[in-house]
């Protein structure tokens, strides 16, 4: 996890009301939250493995939780996943952990006792995000190093640095000031132009391997890295 970044969360329920309040409940503890409904949304944005820990129910329209775990691990992504469903059978229990799940919690469930388990997976989780994945871009973490449908994107410290921040966040807005903080941290020279010029030299790099529309800049906001997948999920405009 980046330094100074809240931990990332994707919380997948196809009822409104838990959705809200898992949603306002996390935020308040110091996480970003990101929701989901259905099981195909939740696949396709889990698979960015732009998350710190997924809260996942069983019983989903569209494709199972148990199905959407099952896809996850088998497209090497390794992020945490806490089920949260109201089959309490140990039968099922056992089915989730089975297929790589890392927790079970039984609804209806003690928000503090949620909490507590994902704040323990945060703990064992830091080395879940490996691999970031935004379509035919792939960013290794471990490795360093940027890859477009195959073909290497090289890129100057800064410049991974920066793609490695809003990947981080991916489908979500980072503002400058955000990108400021992170990439250049206590840094004094540094403003806000120089996030617009690494933005800029970011962008040119990437267009010329066919991949100029992944980073985009939201006026008055600061800039997403997406892919118009992820923004039909997420409902991004």
């Amino acid at each position: 996890m980046l330094c100074g970044v809240k931990p990332r969360v994707l919380v997948v329920d196809d009822e409104v009301g838990v959705r809200r309040a898992l949603e306002r409940g996390l935020a308040a503890e110091g996480m970003e939250v990101v929701t989901a409904a259905d099981g195909p949304t939740a696949l396709r944005v889990a698979l960015t493995g732009a998350f710190d820990v997924v809260l996942l129910d069983i019983m989903l329209p569209g494709l199972s939780g148990y199905r959407v775990l099952q896809r996850m691990r088998a497209d090497g992504v390794r992020t945490p996943v806490l089920m949260v469903s109201a089959k309490d059978g140990e039968v099922d229990q056992a089915d989730g952990l089975d297929l790589g799940a890392d927790g079970y919690l039984v609804k209806p469930f003690s928000f503090v006792v949620l909490v507590a388990q994902v704040r323990a997976l945060l703990r064992r989780g830091g080395g879940a995000r490996r691999k970031l994945t935004l379509g035919n871009l792939v960013i290794d973490r471990g490795l360093r190093e940027v890859s477009w449908a195959g073909q290497d994107v090289s890129l100057s410290p800064r410049e991974y640095a920066v793609l490695d921040v809003l990947a981080s966040r991916a489908g979500s807005v980072v503002t400058k000031d955000e990108l400021l903080r992170t990439v250049w941290g206590d840094e004094q020279a540094a403003t806000r132009n120089a996030v617009e010029v690494y933005v800029g030299y970011l962008r040119r790099k990437l267009e010329a391997v066919g991949a100029g529309e992944v980073v985009r800049t939201i006026r008055g906001h600061g800039y997403i890295a997406s892919t118009a997948d992820l923004d039909s999920a997420l409902g991004n405009r």
